[in-house]
């Protein structure tokens, strides 16, 4: 089970009347346990509880308490010997109506009432072999509203199998977008009143005209106050504020509900909103609306901590040395911060924007210091949202960096203005476009991040119905700094389609004579390369670390670096991984680019725990070394009297001739006289295992010995 199957389980536990015997055992099902177990746990055959509760070895020990006793029954769980012996991580009482647990390894405790404890199901996610749970219960939040939200998904398109069709895709993306925004805006008081879009459903719906009265909400929040009136709007959808930037314009059209549908989005109204990231919350949503995603629904996004290995030595730290170096200098405080508005952070490959809102976030923070120092605390931000670009090929991902910026903006002004002064300011949104949905290797990024001094236009008539072509945006460009980052698509030559070589062969432009050896991420890295030819920029990108390896190495960094382009940092090879148990972290590395010749060049490392070494060189070479620029050319003639190597080891079309252990011994037990045409086969993994597998090896002389015994080889 993943974390969002786990939370869903427990809140479906929470809602159920409580049943003393059954609890127990409900819990540990609800955390993955299999019938089979918890059927031995019943009969007492691996129940150990001294305390007549439930004691499952490894894991927890499980008491009912008496009403009111809930504190002293814990308190002799953990003095339990048992519980000791069994090496329980856990111990857990509850009567009921309070709900108290406690990790006997790190000490840390849970006490709430018993209808508040799914609020805490990261706090148990051991007991399901979950290890990564600091990131869970960080944004336990998000795991809750995304699994909610999936749930509503897959139930409208029961109801409305049309929406999920390539024709209305983008329609219930859209829709999904508005839920979104309507459920963060009535926790956060953009909206007046208590719970206003949550409790106009569910007082003036039901499920057959639930559609009916969502759409006359979307349709009054498109309509400005003063043009009200000749509007013809319901009494009950006029208490809805003019919220445009375009997110209620275009087609009001709303799916239909079926009583279940109705019933799910009443409980999302009911979370509270206010605690929503959007920094991690818009890559988690994006996998309801992704099919081969869903099954690693709240798994899918990039920790805070692994982007911050990029923004930080891109620019980030930068900023804050000048932080520190300006003291309460207010004259250097005020250059840092006109500095500050004029940078402009661009992804091309964007997705949800998490990129860009962390960035947002910890600019926004170094910002309020600086208003702090100069005694100008609530002083509004002059780093406007639309300094933060991105281009995203599919619109969903689009439309919610969309959103999450916008969300991220308000926390913010909230966190260092204060509610009043940010609900002032919040609504109407503006119509400026600052996120593009196209293809980045396709778009000229110049149309996006100008260069100094130049003016743009875009040509969308509002925020969220850019044309899926539009490359520009509605504004002047003041210059300033520009950082370009992210973590675009990686793809090896294998993996990629005829449109993506073809792609690859556009941004290259005849620079590369090997484009057959590059992966896919390359792409990005030739086009921040020339961008970074005509404006004030750096970049720096995740990327698989085989392009600083073998033959991709003299295929794609010469074109790069004979343009004055060199690498400024770099982390070396480690696992880059999401929360998605079935899928194991790929390598990669973070290298970043610059034209700025006097910038320090700066190698981190990543040890045991995440420990970060740090080591200064003259010069990083496309091999992520401390050392100059060389290149291994792969040569098409041998200069002696050697054979030529094509590949290595590569059997790329003899799989069909490898045998695994099980199957060698089948063959050998049918025919032994194929032992002479059986080797061993090392690969790197069966090196480093000391385990070969084995292939069929026949030469032009034993051919015909072979065919001898062929009914075996079809073993």
């Amino acid at each position: 089970m993943n974390a969002v199957e786990i939370e869903e389980a427990i809140s479906a536990l929470a809602e159920q009347p409580f049943d003393a015997v059954e609890f127990p055992f409900a819990f540990l099902q609800a955390f993955g346990n299999k019938e089979t177990t918890l059927k031995r746990l019943r009969k007492g055959e691996t129940n150990r509880s001294d305390l007549g509760g439930v004691l499952q070895t490894g894991n927890i020990h499980i008491a009912i308490a008496a009403p009111g006793e809930v504190t002293a029954k814990l308190a002799a769980l953990k003095a339990s010997s048992t519980t000791s012996r069994a090496k329980a991580k856990f111990v857990l009482a509850t009567d009921g109506v309070m709900f108290e647990a406690e990790d006997l390894i790190s000490g840390e405790t849970v006490a709430c009432p018993y209808s508040e404890f799914p609020n805490h199901f990261g706090f148990f996610l051991p007991l399901a072999g979950i290890t990564t749970v600091k990131q869970i219960r960080e944004n336990a939040f998000d795991i809750r509203a995304t699994g909610r939200l999936n749930r509503l998904y897959v139930e409208l398109l029961k109801t409305n199998p049309e929406w999920g069709t390539s024709e209305r895709r983008h329609d219930m993306n859209h829709f999904m977008a508005r839920l979104i925004f309507c459920f963060f805006a009535e926790s956060t008081d953009i909206f007046s009143g208590n719970d206003l879009f949550t409790a106009t459903i569910a007082q003036m719906s039901d499920a057959t005209n639930a559609h009916e009265v969502i759409g006359a909400v979307f349709r009054a929040m498109n309509i400005a106050i003063k043009n009200r009136p000749a509007a013809d709007l319901p009494r009950w959808a006029d208490a809805f504020p003019y919220v445009n930037g375009g997110l209620f314009s275009g087609s009001l059209d709303v799916p239909r509900f079926s009583r279940i549908a109705r019933s799910y989005l009443l409980h999302i109204g009911s979370l509270d909103w206010r605690l929503i990231n959007p920094d991690i919350f818009g890559s988690m949503i994006q996998a309801v609306a992704e099919d081969e995603e869903r099954g690693a629904l709240g798994m899918h996004y990039t920790s805070v901590p692994n982007i911050l290995k990029v923004l930080n030595p891109l620019f980030l730290d930068d900023l804050r040395e000048r932080l520190a170096e300006a003291g309460d200098n207010s004259r250097k405080l005020l250059n840092l911060r006109n500095r500050m508005a004029r940078i402009r952070v661009f992804d091309p490959a964007c997705g949800s924007g998490n990129f860009l809102v962390i960035a947002y976030k910890q600019m926004r923070a170094i910002e309020a210091e600086i208003n702090q120092r100069r005694g100008e605390p609530e002083r509004r931000t002059e780093i406007p949202l639309t300094n933060f670009r991105g281009i995203e090929l599919r619109d969903f991902p689009a439309e919610i960096a969309r959103l999450a910026l916008i969300i991220a903006e308000y926390q913010c002004d909230v966190l260092y203005r204060g509610q009043k002064e940010a609900l002032q300011d919040f609504l109407p949104l503006d119509a400026e476009n600052w996120i593009t949905c196209g293809n980045a290797l396709r778009l000229d990024w110049l149309g996006i991040c100008p260069p100094t001094g130049t003016g743009v236009k875009h040509h969308a008539d509002d925020l969220f119905h850019a044309p899926l072509d539009q490359a520009q945006i509605d504004f002047e460009n003041e210059g300033g700094e520009t950082y370009v980052c992210g973590n675009p698509p990686y793809l090896g030559r294998k993996y990629q389609s005829d449109e993506q070589k073809s792609e690859l062969k556009a941004a290259f432009s005849g620079r590369c004579r090997d484009l057959l050896s590059l992966d896919y991420v390359s792409g990005w890295f030739v086009k921040a390369s020339d961008f970074m030819q005509q404006t004030l920029a750096e970049a720096a990108f995740v990327t698989t670390n085989s392009i600083c390896q073998g033959i991709q190495v003299s295929a794609l960094w010469p074109t790069i670096m004979t343009s004055g382009t060199s690498i400024s940092f770099a982390y070396g090879s480690f696992k880059w991984s999401n929360l998605a148990s079935h899928k194991a972290g790929v390598t990669v590395s973070i290298i970043g680019l610059t034209n700025n010749k006097s910038r320090a060049r700066i190698l981190f490392a990543l040890g045991n725990d995440d420990a970060v070494t740090v080591r200064h060189a003259e010069n990083i070479n496309a091999y992520l070394v401390p050392s100059e620029n060389v290149f291994v050319l792969p040569k098409t003639k041998v200069p002696d009297g050697r054979g030529s190597m094509q590949f290595g080891n590569h059997p790329y079309y003899a799989n069909a001739l490898m045998l695994r252990s099980a199957e060698m011994q089948a063959l050998l037990a049918a025919e032994p006289r194929a032992q002479s045409f059986v080797r061993p086969l090392f690969g790197s993994q069966e090196f480093i295992a000391g385990n070969p597998r084995h292939c069929i090896w026949i030469t032009q002389e034993n051919r015909a010995e072979s065919q001898l015994f062929g009914s075996a080889w079809r073993l």
